[in-house]
């Protein structure tokens, strides 16, 4: 989320365990997962495609089967989310 290239933070997200450079980051994917699972009513969600980046926030598209669900989000540095809005 944050572009580094280090550390080794794991966390289960949905049953995988996934890699993250920090907590911060993976508490960023958690909640963008969480969003976009309240926004759709999906149970899982098979593929994310993330296009973007800190400063002005990221262009998103989720993929459940053949559904998708496009969506913006931004944070601030700490995490929190500023912005996440259906597109």
């Amino acid at each position: 989320m944050c572009n580094a290239t280090w550390g080794e933070y794991w966390r289960d997200i949905d049953g995988e365990s996934m890699l993250f450079c920090c907590d911060v980051c993976a508490d960023i994917f958690q909640t963008m997962v969480n969003k976009v699972k309240e926004n759709t009513g999906w149970n899982s969600i098979d593929s994310v495609n993330l296009v973007g980046n800190y400063n002005k926030g990221r262009e998103c598209s989720a993929k459940n089967g053949d559904e998708e669900f496009k969506y913006y989000f931004r944070t601030y540095s700490n995490g929190k989310f500023i912005t996440f809005e259906k597109r």
